[in-house]
C-alpha cells in the first residue's frame, strides 16, 4: 500500500514565501528604472563649456543654487573649456540620456559652430534635446582707453585709419564677438587681427592690459573695468539698451544698422538626445521657476541679458527660425573655419 504524505502547513508556507521572494527580486531586477527611484535620484553635473568667471558660469551657478532647491539634489557645475564651446558641449552629447548631465551652453556651442566647422563631433539637432532658452545676450562694445574713438562710427574710422594694427577678441571661435568682430573688419577692409580665448576672463585682462584694442564683452564682466575708466563702452548689440548700462545707446542708434550689430547671442539649456520627455519637462519647468524668482531675475539683469518666456517646444521653434539669420551672417562676416 502507498501511503500519501501530504505537506504539513509549515512547508506549504516555506514554499509559498520562497516563491514570493524569487518573484519580487525578479520583479525588482526588471522594473524599470523610473519605478526604482523617482527621478532626480543623485547630484545633476550641469556642464559649462566656457571657462569660469565669465557670465555664463555666473548664471550657472544662479540658476544650479535655485534649481537645487526644486529638484531636491545638488547641482554640480563643471567647466569644460576650449575649441569655441567644443569640447563641452560633445561631453554632454555623448552623456547617457538620463537627466543627470545637462549643458548650459551659448548660441556658438549650440548653433553657429556648425556654420564654422565642416566636421563638429556633434551635431546639436541629432545629438542633443533643446530644453530652455534662458535669456538673449546683448554684448557692450568696449576699447582700450588707447583707442581714441569714444561712438560706433568713430570707431569704424579709428580702424580704417589703422589697418592691420588693431586687434580684438572674443571668448570662442563662431561666438558672436568674432562674428561682429569679422563683420567689423571686412565691412571696413581693416585687416584686424582676431584673437580667441578661452573665456571671458582672460580677454577682459588682455583688454585691459592693452594686448588687444577692442571686444565685444557681457555686462558682467565689462561693467565694473568701464566704471573705474580701464574700458571704454562705444555701444550695446541688439535692438534695445541695457537696464545696466542705460547711459550706453545701442549700435544701431548710432548708425550702425548692419545685421550684425542688431542681433544677439543667447544662452539655453540643453541635454543628450532621447532623454525622456518627462524628465525634460522637469528640467525646464525647474529652470522657469529658478528665473522667475526676483533675485535671479535681478541678478540677469545686472548681466545685461533679457529673459526669456521659454519651453522645450518654443525654443526648439526659434533655434530652427534663427538658423538661417546667423548662416548668412556668419557668409557676409566672411568668418573662415578654423
Amino acid at each position: 500500500m502507498t501511503i500519501t504524505r501530504h505537506p504539513t502547513r509549515r512547508a506549504l508556507l516555506r514554499a509559498t514565501a520562497t516563491t514570493a521572494g524569487a518573484a519580487a527580486l525578479f520583479a525588482l531586477a526588471h522594473a524599470p528604472a523610473q519605478a526604482q527611484a523617482p527621478y532626480p535620484n543623485k547630484p545633476i553635473r550641469m556642464v559649462v563649456p566656457f571657462q569660469a568667471g565669465g557670465a555664463t558660469d555666473v548664471l550657472a551657478r544662479v540658476l544650479g543654487q535655485k534649481m537645487s532647491a526644486g529638484l531636491g539634489q545638488p547641482i554640480v557645475v563643471d567647466n569644460k573649456p576650449g575649441a569655441a564651446g567644443i569640447i563641452g558641449t560633445d561631453a554632454v552629447a555623448k552623456s547617457a540620456p538620463d537627466g543627470y548631465t545637462i549643458v548650459l551652453g551659448l548660441s556658438n556651442s549650440l548653433m553657429t559652430n556648425e556654420f564654422l566647422y565642416e566636421k563638429l563631433p556633434y551635431d546639436t539637432a541629432r545629438d542633443l534635446t533643446l530644453v530652455y532658452q534662458i535669456a538673449a545676450a546683448p554684448l557692450v562694445l568696449v576699447v582700450h582707453p588707447s583707442v581714441p574713438a569714444k561712438t560706433g562710427p568713430e570707431l569704424l574710422k579709428y580702424v580704417v585709419a589703422n589697418k592691420g594694427k588693431v586687434a580684438y577678441g572674443s571668448y570662442g571661435i563662431g561666438a558672436y564677438p568674432h562674428l561682429a568682430g569679422a563683420h567689423m573688419s571686412l565691412a571696413t577692409q581693416s585687416d584686424m587681427s582676431h584673437v580667441a580665448y578661452k573665456g571671458e576672463a582672460p580677454m577682459m585682462q588682455d583688454l585691459i592690459g592693452g594686448q588687444i584694442q577692442m571686444a565685444y564683452a557681457s555686462a558682467l564682466v565689462a561693467k565694473p573695468h568701464i566704471d573705474s575708466g580701464k574700458i571704454r563702452a562705444i555701444g550695446v548689440s541688439g535692438e534695445r539698451r541695457m537696464s545696466t548700462l542705460p547711459n550706453v545707446p545701442t549700435l544701431a542708434e548710432q548708425g550702425l544698422k548692419d545685421e550684425a550689430y542688431r542681433v544677439t547671442g543667447w544662452l539655453a539649456i540643453a541635454v543628450p538626445a532621447k532623454t525622456p520627455k518627462p524628465i525634460v519637462d522637469r528640467i525646464a519647468e525647474e529652470v522657469r521657476k529658478a528665473t522667475q524668482q526676483p533675485d535671479v531675475r535681478e541678478r540677469i539683469a545686472a548681466m545685461g541679458f533679457e529673459i526669456k518666456d521659454s519651453s522645450p517646444e518654443l525654443f526648439a521653434a526659434a533655434w530652427k527660425a534663427e538658423r538661417p539669420i546667423w548662416e548668412r551672417l556668419i557668409k557676409q562676416s566672411g568668418a573662415k573655419l578654423e
